[in-house]
């Protein structure tokens, strides 16, 4: 079961042929043998080199940065491919999709030089620096401070949830530069820090799968140059902002259970009956919908727009679809799953419910989201 081509805007000729691309290139790369669920969250930084060497990273960037100058829709064909295929895509997919658009918006020519051309060679990686303790989604509370010297910055404080940090390049962060006690969102600014600059700790945490993707960061006194702040200072909010439309309207956040419907689908064909047949209908007919939707926000995305009320509303749906997936098969058709198993049904099964609770945490909590969907609906 491919990813469908339900809409008409995806059946372009251009985007037929780089579909067509891509799953070659997937179906003899190594990496694929063993697919996987949640696999944007599987770090392999080999796979992400042969993809960037392939020009499928950084795919929208001007070509004077290393970029194909491709559409936002041939993209969007692409990591809907990665995600059908189960591909270990962690390592580059934060630089790809949030971190080089922002510099690609706030960067100086010095930062996009040396930093853009590496990600899109997939050598380069990047984790996000926004969440911190005691404060979660609610980013106006940040307190990790940045504090100007004569020529540079010093940075105090911690974060938390930071994707492979331990694994990555930079972490491209929010932080405070300055106070105004009456209003949270101002004062704040981005700093793109190199994650081996002395004075930062990272602190692994192990998730319930056993994996050990998240991280603390501790930065004690660390120095940056001054040429590190990433766009005005002071103006981080609206940068990270624009970002979040970035991180959570994007395929991933309704298809990182497909392989395990897919696989579900295989089994159906196998021994069909009206209870599956109901139960994948039921999915298609939610996933349909979530796929328009998320295209959509990503050709306004590619015109520069920052829909960030759209995006809010694709991530909180679809993570209740991706998390739906794994407990109705979970609950209603299969009695056992095993992330060791040999059966790529019911290990599939095993990895989708153990990274579920994640779901509606990553990219914004759940609370957060619906309240930013219930104020832009004029309901609070």
């Amino acid at each position: 079961m491919k990813t469908p081509n339900f809409d008409s805007r995806m059946n372009q000729p251009e985007l037929a042929r780089i579909r067509a691309e891509i799953r070659e290139f997937l179906a003899n790369d190594p990496s694929i043998a063993k697919p996987r669920a949640d696999s944007w969250s599987h770090f392999d930084a080999a796979f992400s080199g042969r993809l960037g060497r392939a020009g499928y990273i950084g795919m929208t960037w001007p070509k004077r940065y290393g970029g194909g100058e491709r559409s936002s829709l041939e993209r969007y064909v692409v990591i809907e491919e990665l995600l059908a295929a189960g591909a270990p895509a962690a390592a580059h997919w934060i630089a790809d999709r949030q971190t080089g658009p922002q510099l690609l918006r706030f960067g100086t020519e010095a930062q996009r030089q040396q930093v853009l051309p590496a990600i899109a060679r997939g050598e380069c990686f990047c984790s996000i620096g926004m969440s911190e303790p005691d404060s979660g989604s609610d980013l106006a509370s940040v307190r990790t401070r940045a504090t100007r010297t004569g020529d540079g910055w010093v940075i105090n404080g911690r974060k938390i949830w930071t994707s492979y940090a331990h694994q990555s390049h930079y972490v491209l962060m929010l932080c405070r530069t300055s106070d105004n006690p009456a209003a949270r969102q101002q004062g704040l600014s981005q700093i793109l820090v190199p994650l081996d600059v002395a004075g930062l700790t990272i602190r692994p945490i192990i998730n319930m799968a056993g994996a050990h993707d998240f991280n603390e960061l501790l930065f004690e006194d660390v120095q940056v140059p001054a040429d590190a702040l990433l766009g005005s200072e002071g103006k981080g909010w609206d940068q990270v902002i624009s970002e979040l439309a970035f991180e959570r309207s994007g395929p991933e956040r309704f298809l990182s259970s497909f392989v395990l419907l897919e696989a579900f689908a295989d089994l159906a064909r196998q021994q069909p009956s009206a209870e599956s047949a109901t139960l994948i209908g039921s999915m298609i007919s939610r996933l349909v919908p979530l796929r328009g939707m998320s295209m959509s926000i990503a050709a306004r995305l590619g015109q520069g727009e920052s829909p960030n009320f759209e995006a809010a509303l694709v991530k909180e749906m679809g993570s209740l679809f991706e998390q739906d997936i794994g407990d109705r098969l979970l609950g209603e058709i299969v009695p056992a799953a095993d992330p060791t198993s040999d059966d790529k049904f019911r290990r599939l099964l095993a990895e989708a419910v153990l990274h579920a609770p994640s779901f509606s945490i990553r990219g914004g909590t759940r609370e957060i989201l619906r309240g930013i969907i219930a104020r832009d609906l004029g309901l609070r």
